[in-house]
């Protein structure tokens, strides 16, 4: 018999999670290679279809899942997307302000470019390794890579592969990694900074 039910918690690391029928009886394990789609990874306040089943233990958990079409957000993270892409767009819209207008060298676009892509391509073989239960990239590594500029790869990634967009403390450690980069290109492209920073290195 299909059952109705709601995602209401999920281990995106882990690869598995719990349902809450619409019923309202107790909640379903759920596993993710129980979904028999996964183009996109499972969050909280996803609606699903499933059946009963038992695993090799005899315990009761959710098989042959289907998501919905569209995933309950929640107000405040539609807010915090919009500001992110916000902010995304305006940042390297600067940049090319700069470097046109001699502010910032001219390959500086260029090198957030290329980090993005570099990152968006991490972010997708971390989710497919997620799939497949194979070796996971270290949550350090993503976090490098958007410091050195990727975040703007990496919004893009946890937005359109639903990737690393739930997890509370990484997003928190992502977005002091935007600040440090952004805080950082500012400090650069300010000849007096730059003059600065020499003038304490050659003193070391």
């Amino acid at each position: 018999m299909i059952k109705q039910g709601k995602i209401t918690s999920w281990n995106d690391d882990k690869g598995y999670g719990f349902i809450t029928p619409s019923s309202g009886e107790g909640q379903v394990f759920a596993h993710i290679k129980a979904f028999k789609y996964q183009a996109r990874r499972p969050e909280v306040n996803r609606s699903v279809t499933y059946i009963l089943s038992t695993d090799k233990q005899g315990r009761i958990c959710a098989a042959e899942i289907t998501m919905s079409a569209a995933a309950v957000i929640e107000k405040d993270d539609q807010g915090n997307w919009v500001f992110a892409n916000t902010y995304a767009v305006l940042f390297l819209v600067l940049i090319v302000f700069f470097c046109l207008f001699g502010i910032a060298p001219s390959w500086s676009f260029v090198v957030y470019l290329a980090m993005s892509l570099m990152t968006y391509i991490f972010y997708y073989l971390d989710k497919s390794a997620a799939q497949k239960g194979e070796w996971r990239t270290q949550e350090s590594t993503l976090h490098l890579l958007a410091l050195f500029g990727g975040w703007p790869g990496a919004l893009a990634a946890q937005q359109l592969l639903r990737h690393k967009s739930i997890k509370r403390p990484f997003r928190t450690v992502f977005w002091i990694t935007i600040a440090l980069n952004s805080c950082a290109f500012i400090v650069l492209i300010n000849p007096r900074a730059v003059e600065a920073l020499k003038s304490l290195i050659i003193k070391q």
